[in-house]
């Protein structure tokens, strides 16, 4: 596995002690976190780091395509640094994210007689995870 200012680096992205951090909670912990919960892991070994840092470098991981945005729960960004073509499951019931991968290929293309330029495709599933099924 790469380290974050590698990572970093592939992205034209300079490494700064904050970004790493960053990128370094985000590469560890793949639950998807929204701003707060990074700031809020990071703060108490980091107490000068501001959560507004923590919104500005990841809207510039976004921008250089190091990490994806999901607006999965329609409250609260969150972030992935899965840059692959994935879908996402997110449970009703206890709000986890979880990657889904092995997609229908044809799910992430318009139809050839379409005239629009994709970007980017995202596919959400919501329901019950295995987990919270037997509660």
């Amino acid at each position: 596995m790469l380290q974050s200012h590698q990572y970093l680096r592939q992205f034209s992205i300079k490494p700064s002690v904050q970004r790493s951090a960053v990128m370094n909670f985000l590469m560890k912990n793949r639950i998807h976190p929204t701003i707060d919960e990074i700031y809020m892991a990071l703060v108490p070994t980091m107490p000068t780091l501001s959560k507004t840092t923590v919104y500005n470098t990841l809207d510039l991981f976004v921008e250089k395509g190091a990490v994806q945005a999901l607006v999965i729960d329609g409250r609260n960004a969150r972030y992935d640094v899965n840059i692959s073509a994935h879908g996402h499951f997110m449970c009703k019931s206890c709000g986890k994210i979880h990657d889904v991968f092995d997609l229908d290929a044809s799910m992430f293309k318009l139809p050839e007689t379409t005239d629009f330029k994709i970007d980017s495709v995202d596919v959400s599933y919501f329901g019950v995870c295995k987990s919270c099924q037997g509660n």
